[in-house]
């Protein structure tokens, strides 16, 4: 247990992203603090991230290529508290704004850029397929996939030939590709928030022996797109993953989204 525990702290602690963005890519914003209480006060925007030179040199793999993950671990278990949530009505009408949003969005591809905890950035391309499916590709040097088939998350290592297994109720991405969402029923949210540039939504899970996980998602204040999410784990320690260049009207390849569950797995289930 101990074991697995340390496994799942690793491959939240070690994520990395930004290589070489085209240079028609967004700006991508920095992690945020830790949220704030419950307000109708905007949050300080992030500062944005410029993108590096086209002929820019990706970041040297960690050697560590198993740690790559979009989001932390663990997170999972009961989402909802028995604490009432007292909202404005101008913050449930952002809720289900947002909701709305999410359970419209059925299939999305795009680029994202991952940001580790240390500050430590790489790049890639992913694709989601509702309910439940989603694949994350590192570019190179790194390995690493990250692929969702509607049950289980796997995280292949392409160079060491290794799978290792997590149950999507385990992880933060069940809210994303939930195929319909009711953030006020279906979460426990703490926090939403929105300025000129973005609407915050802060989803918090308190677990007994783990401590308390939250997840921060940022959507365009105008379109409500889908722009980044920041996990932060009961260490207090931030993943945040942007996203940018999306596509909703692309259809991915069914393939993508296939397990192989006899790849050498190493499965996890907490």
């Amino acid at each position: 247990m101990a074991s697995r525990h340390a496994t799942l702290i690793l491959v939240a602690a070690i994520c990395a992203l930004l290589a070489a963005a085209p240079a028609f890519a967004e700006s991508v914003p920095l992690p945020v603090p830790a949220p704030q209480p419950k307000s109708d006060d905007a949050p300080t925007p992030p500062a944005p991230i410029p993108p590096p030179p086209a002929d820019a040199a990706a970041p040297a793999d960690s050697g560590s290529s198993h740690s790559f993950f979009p989001f932390s671990l663990p997170f999972g278990g009961s989402s909802k508290s028995d604490e009432a949530t007292a909202f404005t009505p101008q913050q449930r009408a952002l809720l289900d704004r947002v909701s709305k949003y999410l359970s419209n969005m059925q299939t999305l591809v795009g680029n994202f850029v991952q940001i580790a905890p240390d500050g430590s950035r790489t790049e890639g391309t992913f694709y989601i397929q509702k309910p439940g499916k989603v694949r994350f590709e590192y570019n190179p040097p790194s390995p690493t996939e990250v692929i969702a088939d509607g049950s289980s998350v796997a995280v292949r290592n392409r160079d060491l030939l290794t799978q290792d297994l997590w149950p999507l109720s385990q992880t933060p991405l069940r809210y994303l590709l939930a195929d319909h969402i009711n953030l006020l029923r279906d979460t426990d949210v703490v926090s939403v928030s929105s300025d000129d540039k973005f609407i915050t939504v802060v989803v918090e899970e308190k677990q007994i022996m783990v401590g308390t996980s939250r997840l921060m998602v940022m959507f365009d204040a105008k379109t409500t797109e889908l722009k980044q999410w920041t996990v932060t784990d009961p260490q207090g320690l931030d993943t945040t993953v942007s996203v940018f260049n999306l596509d909703p009207t692309k259809k991915p390849d069914p393939n993508l989204f296939v397990i192989n569950y006899q790849r050498n797995p190493n499965i996890s289930n907490q």
